[in-house]
Protein backbone atom coordinates (compact mmCIF):
# COMPACT_ATOMS: atom_id res chain seq x y z
CA UNK A 1 0.00 0.00 0.00
CA UNK A 2 1.07 3.51 -1.06
CA UNK A 3 2.20 6.09 1.32
CA UNK A 4 -0.73 9.37 1.88
CA UNK A 5 0.32 12.12 0.93
CA UNK A 6 -0.10 14.85 3.30
CA UNK A 7 0.29 18.41 3.95
CA UNK A 8 1.16 20.81 7.01
CA UNK A 9 0.09 24.46 7.60
CA UNK A 10 1.16 25.75 10.68
CA UNK A 11 2.98 28.62 11.12
CA UNK A 12 5.43 27.85 13.71
CA UNK A 13 8.50 25.96 12.04
CA UNK A 14 9.62 23.49 14.81
CA UNK A 15 6.41 22.65 15.56
CA UNK A 16 5.70 21.52 11.63
CA UNK A 17 9.26 19.66 11.64
CA UNK A 18 7.91 17.89 14.79
CA UNK A 19 5.07 16.88 13.06
CA UNK A 20 7.17 15.95 10.37
CA UNK A 21 8.99 13.71 12.35
CA UNK A 22 6.05 11.89 13.94
CA UNK A 23 4.97 10.80 10.33
CA UNK A 24 8.50 9.62 9.57
CA UNK A 25 8.57 7.79 12.49
CA UNK A 26 5.06 6.37 12.15
CA UNK A 27 5.23 5.55 8.59
CA UNK A 28 2.63 5.44 6.07
CA UNK A 29 2.97 9.22 5.66
CA UNK A 30 4.81 11.17 2.82
CA UNK A 31 5.00 15.03 3.65
CA UNK A 32 4.39 16.92 0.32
CA UNK A 33 4.08 20.45 1.04
CA UNK A 34 3.96 22.87 4.27
CA UNK A 35 2.30 26.45 4.75
CA UNK A 36 2.26 29.10 7.21
CA UNK A 37 -0.55 30.84 6.55
CA UNK A 38 -4.39 30.65 5.93
CA UNK A 39 -4.36 31.44 1.95
CA UNK A 40 -1.93 27.93 2.03
CA UNK A 41 -4.27 25.49 2.60
CA UNK A 42 -6.47 26.18 -0.56
CA UNK A 43 -2.83 26.91 -2.62
CA UNK A 44 -1.89 23.74 -1.28
CA UNK A 45 -4.68 21.89 -2.02
CA UNK A 46 -5.01 23.47 -5.76
CA UNK A 47 -1.33 22.62 -6.79
CA UNK A 48 -0.67 19.14 -4.57
CA UNK A 49 -4.30 17.64 -4.24
CA UNK A 50 -2.96 15.92 -1.01
CA UNK A 51 -4.82 13.01 0.75
CA UNK A 52 -4.90 14.59 4.29
CA UNK A 53 -3.93 18.38 5.77
CA UNK A 54 -2.99 18.96 9.39
CA UNK A 55 -3.60 22.77 9.88
CA UNK A 56 -3.47 25.30 12.36
CA UNK A 57 -6.30 27.95 13.42
CA UNK A 58 -3.40 30.85 14.76
CA UNK A 59 -2.43 31.60 11.45
CA UNK A 60 -2.31 34.95 9.31
CA UNK A 61 -5.88 34.99 7.56
CA UNK A 62 -9.86 32.90 7.64
CA UNK A 63 -8.66 29.61 8.43
CA UNK A 64 -12.28 28.51 8.54
CA UNK A 65 -12.88 29.41 5.42
CA UNK A 66 -9.95 28.84 4.15
CA UNK A 67 -11.13 24.58 5.30
CA UNK A 68 -14.19 25.21 3.93
CA UNK A 69 -12.63 26.36 0.52
CA UNK A 70 -10.14 23.68 0.09
CA UNK A 71 -12.80 20.94 0.79
CA UNK A 72 -14.55 22.30 -1.97
CA UNK A 73 -11.76 21.79 -4.06
CA UNK A 74 -10.96 18.79 -3.24
CA UNK A 75 -13.77 16.84 -1.13
CA UNK A 76 -11.59 13.38 -0.66
CA UNK A 77 -9.60 15.51 1.52
CA UNK A 78 -8.94 15.06 5.04
CA UNK A 79 -8.10 17.91 7.16
CA UNK A 80 -7.23 18.18 11.03
CA UNK A 81 -6.93 20.55 12.69
CA UNK A 82 -3.95 20.87 15.20
CA UNK A 83 -4.28 23.60 17.65
CA UNK A 84 -3.92 25.13 21.37
CA UNK A 85 -7.43 26.73 20.88
CA UNK A 86 -9.81 24.95 23.78
CA UNK A 87 -12.74 27.10 22.51
CA UNK A 88 -15.46 25.12 22.20
CA UNK A 89 -16.84 27.48 19.33
CA UNK A 90 -13.02 27.31 17.32
CA UNK A 91 -14.01 23.32 17.46
CA UNK A 92 -17.10 24.02 16.51
CA UNK A 93 -16.06 26.26 13.37
CA UNK A 94 -13.69 23.88 12.65
CA UNK A 95 -16.13 20.83 12.30
CA UNK A 96 -18.55 22.92 10.39
CA UNK A 97 -16.30 23.69 7.96
CA UNK A 98 -15.85 20.07 7.53
CA UNK A 99 -12.75 19.32 9.50
CA UNK A 100 -12.52 15.63 10.56
CA UNK A 101 -10.58 16.24 13.73
CA UNK A 102 -9.86 18.65 16.13
CA UNK A 103 -6.46 18.02 18.31
CA UNK A 104 -5.14 19.82 21.19
CA UNK A 105 -1.45 20.30 21.08
CA UNK A 106 -0.03 19.53 24.09
CA UNK A 107 -1.55 16.17 23.51
CA UNK A 108 0.15 12.65 23.27
CA UNK A 109 1.66 12.38 20.05
CA UNK A 110 -0.56 9.42 19.05
CA UNK A 111 -3.38 11.79 19.25
CA UNK A 112 -2.53 13.30 15.70
CA UNK A 113 -2.04 9.36 14.31
CA UNK A 114 -5.42 8.62 15.67
CA UNK A 115 -7.29 11.23 14.50
CA UNK A 116 -5.92 10.69 10.96
CA UNK A 117 -6.77 7.07 11.05
CA UNK A 118 -10.43 8.11 12.16
CA UNK A 119 -10.47 10.59 9.14
CA UNK A 120 -9.61 7.86 6.87
CA UNK A 121 -12.48 5.67 7.89
CA UNK A 122 -14.54 9.20 7.41
CA UNK A 123 -15.11 9.57 11.50
CA UNK A 124 -14.50 12.20 13.22
CA UNK A 125 -11.82 12.08 16.26
CA UNK A 126 -11.11 14.82 18.93
CA UNK A 127 -8.59 15.17 21.82
CA UNK A 128 -9.71 13.04 25.06
CA UNK A 129 -9.34 15.74 27.06
CA UNK A 130 -11.52 18.42 25.12
CA UNK A 131 -13.94 15.69 24.20
CA UNK A 132 -16.35 16.13 26.73
CA UNK A 133 -16.45 19.60 26.79
CA UNK A 134 -17.36 19.86 22.99
CA UNK A 135 -19.85 17.32 23.32
CA UNK A 136 -21.55 19.69 26.17
CA UNK A 137 -21.37 22.55 24.35
CA UNK A 138 -23.02 21.04 21.38
CA UNK A 139 -25.75 19.77 23.24
CA UNK A 140 -26.28 23.49 24.82
CA UNK A 141 -25.82 24.89 21.18
CA UNK A 142 -28.92 22.33 20.18
CA UNK A 143 -31.07 23.34 23.24
CA UNK A 144 -30.97 26.90 22.44
CA UNK A 145 -31.36 26.75 18.64
CA UNK A 146 -34.09 24.06 18.59
CA UNK A 147 -37.80 25.06 17.75
CA UNK A 148 -40.51 24.16 19.06
CA UNK A 149 -41.25 22.76 15.54
CA UNK A 150 -38.90 20.35 15.82
CA UNK A 151 -41.69 18.33 18.36
CA UNK A 152 -43.65 17.49 15.72
CA UNK A 153 -42.02 15.42 13.17
CA UNK A 154 -43.98 12.87 11.16
CA UNK A 155 -44.09 9.30 11.24
CA UNK A 156 -41.22 8.85 8.81
CA UNK A 157 -38.97 11.63 9.97
CA UNK A 158 -38.66 9.21 13.29
CA UNK A 159 -38.53 6.44 12.13
CA UNK A 160 -35.43 7.99 9.92
CA UNK A 161 -34.22 9.73 13.41
CA UNK A 162 -34.21 5.88 15.11
CA UNK A 163 -32.03 4.58 12.06
CA UNK A 164 -29.83 7.81 12.77
CA UNK A 165 -29.45 7.50 16.38
CA UNK A 166 -27.92 3.60 15.87
CA UNK A 167 -25.71 4.80 13.65
CA UNK A 168 -26.90 4.10 10.05
CA UNK A 169 -25.96 6.20 7.15
CA UNK A 170 -28.21 7.05 4.40
CA UNK A 171 -27.94 3.97 2.13
CA UNK A 172 -28.70 2.28 5.51
CA UNK A 173 -31.37 3.83 6.22
CA UNK A 174 -32.82 3.86 2.68
CA UNK A 175 -32.98 -0.39 2.88
CA UNK A 176 -34.47 -0.16 6.22
CA UNK A 177 -37.32 1.48 4.98
CA UNK A 178 -37.23 0.77 1.46
CA UNK A 179 -36.72 3.95 0.29
CA UNK A 180 -34.47 5.44 -2.70
CA UNK A 181 -31.51 6.66 -1.64
CA UNK A 182 -32.64 10.22 -2.99
CA UNK A 183 -35.79 10.00 -1.04
CA UNK A 184 -33.63 9.93 2.52
CA UNK A 185 -31.46 12.37 1.46
CA UNK A 186 -34.23 15.12 0.75
CA UNK A 187 -35.70 13.70 4.29
CA UNK A 188 -32.01 14.25 5.90
CA UNK A 189 -31.90 17.95 4.28
CA UNK A 190 -35.50 18.44 6.01
CA UNK A 191 -34.47 17.21 9.33
CA UNK A 192 -31.56 19.04 9.94
CA UNK A 193 -33.22 22.30 8.73
CA UNK A 194 -36.05 21.12 11.30
CA UNK A 195 -33.04 20.37 13.58
CA UNK A 196 -31.11 23.94 12.94
CA UNK A 197 -28.14 21.44 12.41
CA UNK A 198 -25.32 21.77 10.13
CA UNK A 199 -23.96 19.01 10.47
CA UNK A 200 -24.39 15.04 11.41
CA UNK A 201 -23.03 15.25 14.55
CA UNK A 202 -25.28 18.34 15.66
CA UNK A 203 -28.28 16.87 14.12
CA UNK A 204 -27.95 13.26 15.94
CA UNK A 205 -26.91 15.46 19.33
CA UNK A 206 -30.73 17.45 18.62
CA UNK A 207 -32.59 14.30 17.93
CA UNK A 208 -31.56 12.62 21.10
CA UNK A 209 -33.75 15.24 22.68
CA UNK A 210 -36.39 14.45 20.42
CA UNK A 211 -36.46 10.50 21.20
CA UNK A 212 -36.93 9.12 24.60
CA UNK A 213 -34.19 7.27 26.23
CA UNK A 214 -32.25 7.51 22.48
CA UNK A 215 -28.03 7.11 22.91
CA UNK A 216 -25.26 8.54 21.20
CA UNK A 217 -24.36 5.75 18.92
CA UNK A 218 -20.37 5.31 18.36
CA UNK A 219 -20.18 6.47 14.60
CA UNK A 220 -17.65 9.43 15.50
CA UNK A 221 -14.46 8.54 18.00
CA UNK A 222 -14.25 11.36 20.59
CA UNK A 223 -11.00 10.09 21.35
CA UNK A 224 -12.80 8.01 24.26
Amino acid sequence: MSDRSIAIVDDHPILMEGIAALLKRWGGFTVDATGNAADDIVSITCAHRPDDMIVDLGMAGDVFRAISDALKLAPAMKIIVFTASTSTDDAMRALDAGAKGYVLKGSPGDNLIHALQAARENDVYISPSFATRLIGALKEKAREQQKASCNRLNVREEQIIRLLLCGKMNGEIARELSLSNKTVKGHMTSLMAKLNAHTRLEAMIAAQRLVAGASLPTVTRFGL
